[in-house]
């Protein structure tokens, strides 16, 4: 019994090894977008849609071309790519809304509705992977983004608190993802060091 237990409660170094540097990459278009939220003056419907819409098609990218070719289970990997297709679907329509309705409602249907599909969808792939390192960012990236949903419908449509709110999530969002892919990382380094002593690698869902 404690030899089925020991996979699952290792790091799957060499899944991790494939995925560790798509964190990173997602961090970048959350950490560009939030920083230029925090440092611009005007907080106005308009502006909240184009860096929504930056940040929406950016990361839908990254997760529809980068991440899902890193994972090797079909179904994740069909899960990273709705979650880029979304984001990207989003974004275009956030971007068609700027000429039709720049209003903070129209903001706040936006966020609410990228929140929620993207934020359910990374659950998902947390549950069908639970047990691995990955699986446990994949929780709380998905958690706190569905929170960001529910914030995001609760609150008055004030454009000011919702493109400050998108700001302080695209920095917190941007940071947490760097030191989870530095975490896989180091996890990876730390495993291939106890493998290059004879032990067998772990098998897992990932293609390096």
């Amino acid at each position: 019994m404690s030899s089925r237990q020991a996979p699952a409660a290792s790091v799957h170094s060499s899944g991790d090894a494939a995925y560790w540097p798509v964190p990173i990459v997602r961090a970048i278009p959350a950490l560009a977008v939030g920083l230029a939220i925090t440092f611009i003056a005007d907080h106005s419907a308009s502006i909240g849609l184009i860096y929504f819409a930056v940040f929406a098609i950016a990361s839908g990218l990254v997760m529809a071309l980068f991440g899902a070719r890193r994972v090797q289970d079909r179904t994740t990997r069909r899960i990273m790519t709705g979650q880029g297709i979304i984001g990207i679907v989003l974004g275009a329509v956030a971007l068609l809304l700027l000429g039709v309705a720049t209003s903070a409602a129209a903001l706040l249907a936006m966020l609410a509705a990228y929140a929620a599909l993207t934020g359910a969808l990374e659950l998902y792939a947390a549950q069908r992977n639970r047990g691995t390192a990955v699986a446990r960012d994949w929780l709380t990236v998905g958690a706190a983004t569905m929170l960001l949903a529910i914030v995001f419908v609760l609150i008055p449509p004030d454009s000011l608190l919702a493109v400050g709110l998108l700001g302080a999530y695209c920095v917190l969002l941007g940071v947490y993802l760097i030191i989870a892919g530095l975490s896989l990382k180091w996890a990876v380094t730390a495993a291939d060091t106890t493998n290059s002593s004879g032990q067998p690698e772990p098998t897992t869902g990932v293609s390096p």
